[in-house]
């Protein structure tokens, strides 16, 4: 995925919906819940090596709006990831609104 700062994030989907939903919004079949929401793993994914934090698949959907207190840009959960989970991106769930998919990369 990307957002308004055009950094790169991938993320890992595992449930049969999301994979086909996510394929739908690549591919222009829907726009309907464009954005991603996720409750963030403080730790490094090998497929995600620039960043510090990874998404839990079990807990990452879609949506067309969300609260602003789960908003952020990739760079700047980043960049707060020592507060994340407390005032910060309670619960660590993040929804950055100006998130959308890109393209799907095979799993290996």
């Amino acid at each position: 995925m990307t957002d308004i700062t055009r950094e790169e994030f991938v993320i890992k989907l595992t449930k049969g919906d999301d994979i086909k939903h996510a394929r739908d919004l690549i591919n222009g079949d829907t726009t309907d819940k464009p954005h991603v929401f996720t409750r963030i793993v403080h730790r490094q994914a090998d497929y995600n090596p620039r960043w510090s934090y990874s998404n839990n698949p079990d807990k990452t959907e879609f949506f067309n709006e969300a609260l602003e207190v789960c908003d952020a840009t990739i760079p700047y959960v980043e960049d707060n990831l020592d507060e994340a989970g407390g005032a910060f991106l309670p619960g660590n769930y993040w929804c950055d609104w100006t998130s959308r998919l890109v393209r799907e990369i095979p799993a290996p």
